[in-house]
């Protein structure tokens, strides 16, 4: 080393030929060298990120791809309210509290103004991104505009999806079938939009998107009709039938209120949660020792707690509305502590839907769970009501003309407002004028076993609830369209 440092020395000291020394060439040749080397580490160090950052890409979308997830319709559903409005009402709404509040029809014209998709023109490609071996889920548009609930019933013999009978979740009031009914007319007919066609129900798909979620229907026995439905419809996408069963080991009959249903392949979870009104039942005392039912309108209903675990819930009221004490309104409803000696019904359904609203917005998190509202299912008496004589039996078409078919509920109407006003989004099923078409479709005297001559009382028919295949069928199929087109529009964008 000395030797070298000593030659080094002598070398700085001597010049060359053009007088000037040789230490500066070989200083700048050893900067040149670093700067050399400087260089190549920078390109290193970039195409290293580089490689990084396409094996994030990989992987981020691999995992969208394999795992179905809420993520996928939360941009959506954090901009806008699910609704849809009446003809009636759209005009006399304020344009400012309908920008943050959009209709199933507006969605699809909006949707244009980003995506154009050309007149019959699919959603997505059909082959290539939704197909699998249950079906095309594709989802098609007419015109450029779809509402879902504005259509009409057409003939499919393709229908039901499943067979009468053949469901062991279907309560007995609702096993039309099983219970004598000879025809069989009213289950071939499928829901069709004017403006699209709807993706045919597919049972595989639909569990796939439920993976590790729960989904909870919470309401009146209506609720438990749509419920029993979608447990038969989610049960033909099974190849081994015993990998779905209720937890408990509880068969479904009408006098109990809470049912956990788990699909083992699929760690998911489909519930029902009884409660007629979303707010809280109580009782008094009155002066003569007696206990009498109250409702407070502004307090929120005991099962609430259960409905904050559920990944997507749907809810419903309205039939329990309409009944005795409820419509009468005498020392029944209450705010606070104080017993409103009588009260008006309808209001009491504004006030008690605003309190569900509130609680809503302030338990949900949209960016983690979907909120559905099921509207108003008609009913279809005859010469009374429910307790008044009123019948349906022997209706073997639905309505196809005439006034009942453009009926709308006045609580139809409140429901619309309550969730105009609400922050949080919510998805309105609006099925009241679906459900107007089909009074053949109600249980009527076979709510009943009239098997083998047994004598049944006339008096008291069920024209308010479906028979199972039937009609509530057609609302989860609008479910499963709804998930179904929320995901390809997330794609898109």
């Amino acid at each position: 080393m000395l030797t070298l440092y000593s030659l080094l020395l002598l070398e700085a000291n001597t010049l060359d030929e053009n007088g000037i020394t040789s230490l500066p060439v070989l200083t700048e040749h050893a900067l040149s060298n670093n700067q050399q080397m400087a260089s190549n580490n920078r390109y290193t160090l970039t195409i290293f990120m580089l490689l990084i950052l396409f094996l994030l890409s990989i992987l981020l979308i691999s995992k969208r791809s394999l795992e179905p997830s809420l993520s996928l319709y939360r941009s959506f559903f954090s901009q806008a309210h699910v609704a849809l409005n009446s003809p009636a009402d759209s005009a006399e709404t304020p344009t400012e509290s309908r920008q943050s509040n959009i209709s199933v029809s507006e969605v699809f014209v909006e949707e244009d103004k980003e995506t154009p998709v050309a007149q019959n023109e699919s959603f997505v490609d059909n082959h290539n991104n939704n197909k699998n071996n249950n079906g095309d889920v594709s989802f098609e548009r007419v015109n450029g505009a779809c509402d879902l609930y504005m259509g009409s019933w057409v003939k499919d013999e393709g229908y039901p999806v499943y067979r009468p009978g053949s469901c062991p979740y279907v309560d007995g009031a609702f096993d039309c079938q099983m219970n004598g009914r000879r025809d069989s007319s009213y289950l071939r007919w499928r829901w069709k939009p004017d403006g699209c066609d709807l993706p045919r129900f597919n049972a595989t798909d639909f569990l796939e998107r439920l993976r590790g979620k729960r989904l909870m229907l919470v309401g009146d026995s209506m609720n438990r009709n749509q419920f029993e439905s979608l447990l038969c419809l989610l049960r033909e996408g099974l190849t081994n039938k015993s990998r779905m069963y209720e937890i408990y080991g509880h068969k479904i009959t009408k006098g109990r209120g809470y049912y956990v249903f788990t699909f083992l392949d699929y760690n998911c979870t489909v519930e029902f949660v009884r409660s007629h009104f979303l707010v809280k039942e109580g009782v008094r005392i009155n002066g003569q020792g007696d206990s009498n039912p109250t409702l407070s309108v502004d307090q929120i209903d005991k099962t609430a707690n259960k409905w904050k675990r559920a990944d997507i819930l749907v809810f419903n009221t309205g039939h329990w509305w309409v009944h005795g004490k409820t419509a009468r309104g005498k020392n029944y409803f209450k705010e606070g502590d104080y017993l409103y000696p009588k009260f008006d019904a309808v209001e009491a359904y504004r006030r008690a839907l605003k309190t569900w609203g509130k609680w809503i917005d302030d338990n949900i998190k949209p960016s983690k769970q979907l909120v559905f509202y099921r509207g108003y299912s008609s009913a279809h008496f005859r010469g009374g009501d429910w307790d008044s004589g009123g019948s349906c039996n022997g209706e073997t078409e639905p309505i196809f003309s005439g006034p009942f078919l453009d009926s709308y509920p006045l609580k139809m109407k409140i429901v619309e407002e309550v969730i105009q006003e609400m922050r949080n989004p919510v998805i309105l099923l609006n099925v009241t004028r679906l459900t107007n078409y089909r009074k053949d479709g109600h249980p009527s005297i076979y709510g009943q076993n009239v098997t083998d001559g047994k004598k049944i009382s006339r008096r008291r028919q069920d024209c308010s609830h479906w028979c199972l295949p039937g009609v509530p069928d057609a609302w989860n199929e609008l479910i499963y369209a709804t998930l179904v087109f929320k995901q390809t529009v997330s794609i898109q964008r």
